[in-house]
């Protein structure tokens, strides 16, 4: 059955302050929504994911020097399953020191270095700006997460002719506060609404999508909604996505906002530590997207 194509309400960074209660309104509801006028320009966008489609074409003793720094941080493979896929990973984007030690194990060019580089440190003041906004919507003014670390995925995709209709990655939510993603050229991701219903989320080049994690909703008691989604294999071409991901406090430490636990809003989850919790998802495939439970606060 086709599944029914969504319009995703779109965030115009050039028209802040009138965008914020939009942007209050989708964050805590769909969960998910595009950023336009970002102020990244498309070309740049472009050869971002030119560098990142590169290193798929590496040889597998050179992908393996991408080691996990804490599960999951590294590179990744699913070569022996339909349909097959590729993932390299930066643990910390803020840091030029991480990105700089991922180009030199993957023997990046000058030209890859800078790229990735200049990408990772626009991203990251864009993510900033996003996570801030978010939170003044929600009544939390000063804000700061210029310190909380990032993870950037790298994603290739090797989508064939015998992978069309299959899922090229399982339903799940992302573990972070919000991730910035630059979407795949030919469409394939699905999101679920409030009612649980899927749809299918056509890409705009050029524009990023961001997605509310669980972090996200726990950080915020419950009032950001952390949004399921997953990518469906639509064509037989090369597909290419770049995950931007705010984690949580530099300290790995994530607890409700005080500022949202009132009366009216009981406290809804314990404090937890943000590599304890990653590490659960991953090695508990029944756990990605259903692991926040696990920390609901005692009645």
């Amino acid at each position: 059955m086709a599944v029914e194509t969504i319009s995703l309400p779109s965030i115009d960074l050039a028209n802040f302050p009138a965008e914020l209660g939009k942007l209050t309104v989708v964050a805590t509801g769909l969960g998910c929504f595009r950023i336009i006028n970002h102020g990244i320009p498309v070309e740049f966008l472009t050869q971002t994911k030119a560098a990142a489609s590169s290193f798929s074409k590496l040889p597998d003793d050179i992908k393996l020097r991408n080691r996990d720094v804490i599960y999951g941080s590294g590179f990744s493979s699913s070569r022996d399953f339909m349909p097959p896929s590729e993932s390299f990973g930066v643990y910390d984007a803020t840091s030029s020191a991480d990105v700089v030690a991922f180009c030199s194990s993957m023997e990046a060019s000058p030209h890859q270095r800078e790229v990735l580089s200049t990408y990772a440190s626009k991203v990251h003041v864009l993510v900033v700006d996003i996570a801030s906004k978010v939170a003044e919507g929600l009544g939390l003014v000063g804000c700061s997460f210029q310190d909380w670390p990032c993870n950037m995925r790298l994603n290739v995709y090797h989508l064939k002719e015998e992978s069309i209709g299959r899922q090229a990655v399982h339903a799940h939510t992302d573990s972070g506060l919000v991730t910035l993603l630059l979407e795949g050229e030919i469409g394939g991701l699905e999101i679920s609404d409030e009612t649980g219903k899927l749809l299918a989320v056509d890409p705009q080049p050029g524009t990023f999508l961001c997605f509310i994690g669980d972090v996200g909703k726990a950080w915020s008691n419950g009032r950001l909604r952390n949004v399921q989604h997953r990518v469906v294999c639509t064509k037989a071409a090369p597909r290419v996505s770049i995950a931007f991901i705010m984690v949580s406090p530099r300290d790995g430490y994530v607890e409700p906002q005080a500022a949202l636990v009132d009366e009216e809003h009981p406290r809804l989850y314990q404090s937890f530590d943000i590599t304890e919790y990653r590490k659960l998802r991953i090695t508990d495939d029944s756990l990605v997207g259903n692991a926040l439970p696990l920390w609901q606060a005692d009645e």
